[in-house]
């Protein structure tokens, strides 16, 4: 994985993070997009963003993540930014049971307001207070089975799975989105007559199927 230093991208990716308030969704992009923790971080107000630019295979890939708040009376407001995410980090304190009680209405209303194939990551964060652990680390892992979620336990704190969780994600958004634009890629040369051979030049894709496109200039600060 490398920082971008060049100014062109090959996708923008979107992802929100969601979950109660007060589970670390700030603190868990803020250790993903500038390695910080801040252990006096405020309630997020509404929505707020930050992005990072990463390499996969030969690519660029500049992920940007929409963190938003989990305060019931910010949802209204909240939910129109789940449009065009390809993914999702659904957030729950391992210390506190409620949050994670909260995952099935969290991921109702994301499937309300998302593509069926987004990609969502279930984690348990503040893995790093297991003496006041509330829910277990099976738990977790059964609703993500169930659910056809990703999993993983996390601590913001001490950076422990952070990287992990949200390259995970991103990998696999990454894969969806190749996917799609080679069966695009082959769907046109079979109208046309012929089918190419395996791995010839990139198709166009449209943007509101995989909300993910080559720009210009799209790894420079946000």
């Amino acid at each position: 994985m490398a920082q971008a230093v060049d100014d062109e991208c090959d996708y923008l990716f979107k992802a929100v993070l969601i979950g109660d308030s007060a589970v670390g969704k700030s603190n868990l992009l803020s250790r993903f997009s500038c390695d910080e923790f801040r252990l006096d971080s405020k309630p997020t107000i509404g929505v707020e963003f930050a992005h990072r630019t990463i390499t996969i295979g030969d690519q660029l890939i500049k992920a940007q993540i929409w963190d938003t708040a989990g305060q019931e009376r910010f949802r209204a407001i909240t939910s129109s930014y789940y449009r065009g995410a390809l993914g999702a980090l659904l957030v729950y304190d391992i210390t506190r049971r409620l949050t994670f009680d909260n995952v099935e209405k969290w991921l109702k209303e994301l499937r309300e307001h998302s593509d069926p194939s987004m990609v969502i990551m279930l984690v348990g964060n503040k893995s790093d207070l297991e003496g006041q652990r509330a829910v277990g680390i099976e738990e977790g892992a059964a609703i993500a089975e169930r659910e056809d979620l990703f999993f993983m336990e996390t601590s913001a704190l001490e950076n422990k799975n952070v990287e992990e969780a949200f390259m995970q994600m991103i990998s696999k958004i990454h894969e969806i989105t190749s996917k799609r634009r080679l069966e695009a890629k082959r769907k046109e040369a079979s109208a046309a007559g012929a089918l190419p051979p395996p791995g010839s030049g990139q198709a166009i894709v449209n943007i509101h199927e995989v909300s993910a496109t080559k720009r210009k200039g799209c790894c420079s600060a946000g």
